[in-house]
């Protein structure tokens, strides 16, 4: 006869069936029975999951983000009650329309001391409840959200939250859990576990025929991601894709991965724009966004889309303009599509041919422009943000990971930072700054043996929980290199305002507004740590401090390197 505990070990239980590897969390007072649950797994040495502790709400969901991203494996988050959901609802949002699965669970309390047999606390009606529950709050952010109202239905419930966060599209659920519900007795089931995961969707096969047609026919395709090389499985099958159609691969210009090798004489850059005019087929792998604005989409050239689910709910407004959609796992749909490519036949060697010297002889002359600039901004005074990117470059190591927060700086990022490797390259797929440092430990926890390069403006870094971010990264000895590109404002605000007002009073008198940041001295913040930190502010001492900061991570210390860059 099965043990009898509580509403803690069935929500632990479906946690563990759910085959998850950690509880990311910002607590509360309300998940005492979650607490004694975990203590009795490993009283018991009970195999199950690794309860990671954080100072904010953020925080823990961007770093389950960020673990996911990495691994591909769905974790679980317990924040607290509902102003803890609203703490965590940015990073939540950003999961959301990153489509990265995620078990979310929040407490709460509704007998509000009336009941003789138990004292939830006084905060409960008079700060920490929400009128008709917390899950209307997470409702717009979430794929699916609820809440439950018996200890006979909590296992089956977040199980169930569990499985559906998985199927596609992906995202976020999100299940409401009183405490008087876990402080329940509950009885496990004698009948086996309930299966979990979700099953590998396949493409149309005639939509299959119908893409690998217009390829075969195709005279100049191009290939455009922005979030294809998610897995290393489809990193790989892109490469193989177009070297087999010489077709130069463009990745939009907020890709979310890396997509495609840079040092790959077919990477022809960041926008598709130059390709509208001449190319006959696009062939959109995870690119939501392949042009803008939508309106200069191609008129004439056909487009195949291939995505897990091309059309995004979560989008006010999207214009693909596909003849095609093969909607299913990027990874099986490419390798599907490379099958009926290969044995068939029907490819123009000939033009092939001519189509590989032309990209090639055009990304030489790309990376030599690149060079060009690299040198010419060596020296410059103050640091030239290319100088920095280029610096990268030149110090880190081939299996450096970056995730980058950036704004203003973006561009130069992703021209000279050089990246090859499936999995080198993240960015939160959201307007929404505030998760980088998050996702960059969460990537850390995954993959501990790469060294992990956060790349943040300083209104970026501003919007992070830093503290916490730092504290987490001591007591899980996750060390990150934290690169602040360091230009003391929100170049963007003052740009947007340039744009609109080019010639107005702010412009003619320098007066800006929600422009400059007097930020702190950034590199002292790690310290109380037990970090390693430092301010560059010349151009010839940036390899040598980016050097010492990588040596200080692989001694086990969080680095933040302050590079103070022109305006």
């Amino acid at each position: 006869m099965p043990e009898t505990t509580d509403g803690g070990e069935a929500l632990l239980e479906a946690i563990r069936e759910l085959d998850i590897d950690y509880i990311i969390s910002s607590p509360g007072s309300d998940w005492a029975p979650v607490w004694e649950a975990l203590a009795r797994q490993k009283a018991n040495e009970t195999k199950g999951p690794t309860y990671i502790n954080c100072w904010h709400e953020t925080l823990a969901v961007a770093m389950a983000m960020g673990y996911t991203q990495a691994t591909g494996r769905m974790q679980a988050v317990l924040l607290h009650a509902g102003v803890g959901l609203l703490q965590g609802s940015l990073g939540i949002q950003t999961a959301t329309q990153g489509e990265v699965p995620m078990l979310i669970l929040s407490g709460e309390a509704v007998s509000y001391g009336e009941d003789p047999d138990l004292d939830p606390g006084r905060q409960w009606i008079t700060g920490l409840s929400v009128v008709g529950g917390p899950d209307r709050w997470a409702a717009p952010i979430t794929k699916w959200s609820s809440h439950v109202t018996s200890h006979h239905t909590l296992y089956e419930t977040v199980l169930r939250a569990g499985e559906m966060s998985q199927r596609v599209p992906k995202g976020p659920t999100y299940v409401d859990v009183p405490l008087e519900v876990m402080l329940q007795d509950w009885t496990p089931s004698e009948g086996p576990g309930a299966p979990h995961g979700a099953p590998r969707v396949y493409p149309d096969p005639e939509g299959l025929a119908a893409a690998s047609e217009l390829l075969r026919r195709s005279k100049n395709p191009v290939i455009v991601s922005e979030s294809g090389g998610r897995d290393p499985v489809s990193f790989n099958y892109i490469q193989e894709l177009a070297d087999l159609l010489a077709a130069p691969v463009v990745e939009t210009g907020t890709p979310v991965f890396a997509n495609f090798p840079k040092d790959n004489p077919l990477h022809m850059g960041w926008d598709s724009g130059p390709f509208l005019a001449e190319s006959d087929l696009f062939l959109l792998i995870g690119a939501k966004v392949p042009w803008y604005p939508p309106s200069t989409r191609p008129t004439s050239a056909k487009v195949v889309a291939i995505d897990e689910s091309p059309y995004k709910g979560y989008m006010v407004y999207q214009t693909l303009g596909a003849d095609v959609s093969l909607e299913g796992d990027m990874a099986t749909t490419l390798g599907l599509l490379l099958d009926q490519l290969k044995p068939e036949g029907g490819l123009d060697d000939g033009a092939i041919a001519q189509r590989r010297t032309r990209w090639e002889s055009e990304h030489r002359a790309r990376q030599d422009k690149a060079v060009l600039d690299a040198q010419k901004a060596r020296s410059a005074s103050p640091i030239d943000p290319v100088w920095l990117c280029a610096a990268l470059s030149e110090v880190m190591p081939d299996n450096a990971v970056y995730v980058e927060e950036t704004i203003t700086h973006r561009p130069a990022i992703l021209k000279h930072v050089r990246w090859n490797r499936a999995g080198s390259y993240y960015h939160p797929p959201t307007g929404g700054l505030g998760v980088g440092l998050g996702t960059a430990l969460g990537v850390k926890l995954a993959d501990p043996e790469r060294p992990v390069v956060c790349l943040m403006g300083d209104g970026s870094f501003n919007y992070n929980p830093v503290t916490q971010a730092l504290g987490a990264a001591r007591e899980h000895d996750l060390p990150l290199l934290i690169v602040v590109f360091n230009n003391g404002r929100y170049a963007s605000m003052r740009r947007n305002h340039l744009t609109f007002y080019p010639g107005g009073v702010a412009a003619n008198n320098n007066d800006f507004y929600g422009v400059n940041i007097p930020g702190p001295r950034y590199a002292e913040l790690c310290t109380a740590f037990g970090g390693y930190g430092d301010t560059v502010e010349t151009p010839e001492r940036l390899p040598a401090a980016l050097a010492e900061g990588l040596e200080a991570v692989r001694n086990g210390q969080t680095a933040i390197i302050d590079v103070a860059l022109g305006a």
